[in-house]
């Protein structure tokens, strides 16, 4: 429509025009423009109270020849990068043509990589002796014996708090919570 005319309008123009000359009805008018105007197609500004909405050929013309030079570029920048990776491709074959001493050499690295599988499996057979391991497993066992300690603490003064706050027995409190009778630090 503002193409065809060549002009601009106001939102009441193109609700009368729009049901005649291009069948749509008035009530999705005010939808479809604004539809256009958010994807570009359409151009508004406000002026004083009124909008104005336009849409000239030149513009089309010139937003098609930005993103056609856009998409040749981006064209012209693929094919050099497929030649690139081609003679890359190339490159990497020289020196790995199927020949009977590459042949050999490949069975002779799937048999290295097949042994070094093997002797890593052994290794972590014997992982359990190593030095470092067993001194690992010291640590993290003082640790955990440090920090079952401390809990053994917490509970000792918790009994000691209820027995003073409430009075309760210690045996009571015991079977109240199911701490064992022979509770005690971890040596």
């Amino acid at each position: 429509l503002c193409f065809a005319q060549k002009d601009v309008f106001q939102l009441k123009d193109i609700e009368k025009i729009a049901p005649k000359e291009k069948g749509i009805t008035s009530m999705s008018v005010k939808e479809i423009l604004q539809s256009l105007v958010d994807d570009g197609m359409v151009d508004t500004d406000r002026i004083g109270t009124s909008n104005y909405f336009w849409a000239f050929p030149s513009k089309a013309l010139h937003a098609r020849k930005r993103k056609l030079e856009e998409l040749e570029s981006q064209f012209a920048e693929s094919s050099q990068k497929k030649e690139a990776l081609q003679k890359s491709i190339e490159k990497a074959k020289i020196g790995r043509e199927d020949t009977a001493e590459r042949a050999a050499l490949m069975e002779e690295l799937a048999a290295l990589r097949q042994k070094k599988e093997q002797l890593k499996a052994e290794i972590d057979k014997y992982r359990e002796c190593d030095p470092d391991v067993i001194e690992e497993m010291r640590q993290t066992n003082k640790v955990a014996k440090e920090a079952a300690n401390r809990w053994t603490d917490n509970i000792f003064s918790i009994k000691s708090w209820a027995k003073r706050k409430f009075g309760f027995e210690e045996s009571r409190i015991d079977k109240s919570f199911g701490i064992p009778e022979d509770f005690d630090y971890i040596d």
